[in-house]
């Protein structure tokens, strides 16, 4: 049975950065629309069961209301914290039910929670959070085409895998992040978000994209020489360093002035050593918190999540004909 998972977080798009920045509020409801959008393309590209994991808002129920869908959609029978190990427990789930495919609504810490336990299922991310450099913009309907495409097996092209970082610690079990590892000058965990340039001290990326909302787009503001593919990318703050004007949040464009910086290839390590109280952003978000003394190894690793690229899926199968063929929607 040809099977795709659905994830979609209804805290994305909401957290302090539309109080402290200039955030968008990512409506639930909107949500509810873009799920049933995706249903819909699923549907018509021949996919026969949707697995949706159930979350405080009842975005899945609530797009099947009215929906009138032939193929079988169901909640995933798991318990619900309200955390983001509910997403990281619903992806272990799909890719246990054997899930060809996962579409994933939220910003780069849902699908950090994701890939957790995705596995080498395909992640169709789209974008609903603050900090986007992993999911995209694109409409449902598109969404839910490309991922029955690649669950059917009819685009598999169109599947890359992406870096991520593993972060070690000796006294913890280990963690990873999709974008951006930084150590931030501040005690606690408290509202999360990172904000406050003046407190960034060192940061760990995978990518450097321009065009990019959030730390990576430090490193993406720097020269082409800094940004080689499949390569990750060390900063160091300090003052008197070289300046870089950057958007590390919605409408928050700031100076950050680096004092090194420097290239990872694949397997290279950087150690975090702190002398005081820190603590330690993963894709946008304060997650850990680092008594005086603590050492982190974060580690950049070729292979992290495999991710759909939307418009390739779509180039591909139309080139193939997909589109034309009578029997697109019986499955193969």
């Amino acid at each position: 049975m040809i099977a795709v998972g659905l994830i979609a977080n209804p805290a994305s798009g909401r957290d302090i950065r539309r109080l402290v920045a200039h955030g968008s509020v990512f409506d639930n409801d909107e949500k509810v629309s873009i799920v049933r959008r995706a249903l819909t393309g699923l549907e018509a590209v021949g996919v026969e069961r949707v697995w949706v994991m159930p979350d405080s808002f009842g975005i899945g129920r609530k797009a099947l209301d009215g929906l009138g869908l032939r193929l079988a959609v169901s909640m995933l029978p798991m318990p619900v914290t309200f955390t983001q190990e509910d997403s990281t427990r619903a992806a272990a789930l799909l890719v246990q039910g054997g899930v060809g495919c996962i579409v994933t609504l939220g910003g780069d810490g849902t699908n950090r929670a994701v890939a957790k336990a995705s596995g080498d299922v395909p992640l169709v991310p789209v974008s609903t959070g603050t900090n986007n450099v992993i999911p995209t913009m694109v409409d449902g309907t598109v969404a839910g085409l490309a991922a029955g495409l690649v669950a059917r097996g009819l685009a598999p092209d169109a599947v890359r895998t992406l870096p991520r970082l593993d972060v070690i610690r000796l006294d913890a079990a280990a963690d990873l992040a999709l974008v951006d590892v930084a150590l931030y000058d501040e005690c606690f965990v408290a509202s999360r978000a990172i904000w406050d340039a003046a407190k960034i001290r060192e940061v760990v990326l995978t990518r450097a994209v321009p065009g990019s909302i959030g730390l990576s787009s430090i490193g993406a503001h720097l020269p082409d020489a800094a940004r080689r593919d499949g390569h990750g990318l060390y900063l160091r703050v300090g003052e008197g360093g070289r300046p870089v004007l950057a958007p590390i949040g919605p409408g928050l464009v700031r100076e950050v002035r680096l004092a090194e910086t420097r290239l990872l290839a694949p397997g290279d390590e950087v150690v975090i050593r702190r002398a005081h109280p820190a603590v330690l952003a993963l894709d946008g978000e304060r997650e850990i918190e680092l008594a005086p003394g603590a050492r982190v190894v974060v580690r950049l690793n070729a292979h992290g999540p495999r991710v759909v690229d939307v418009r390739r899926a779509m180039e591909l199968a139309a080139a193939a004909g997909v589109f034309v063929e009578p029997r697109l929607g019986a499955p193969a």
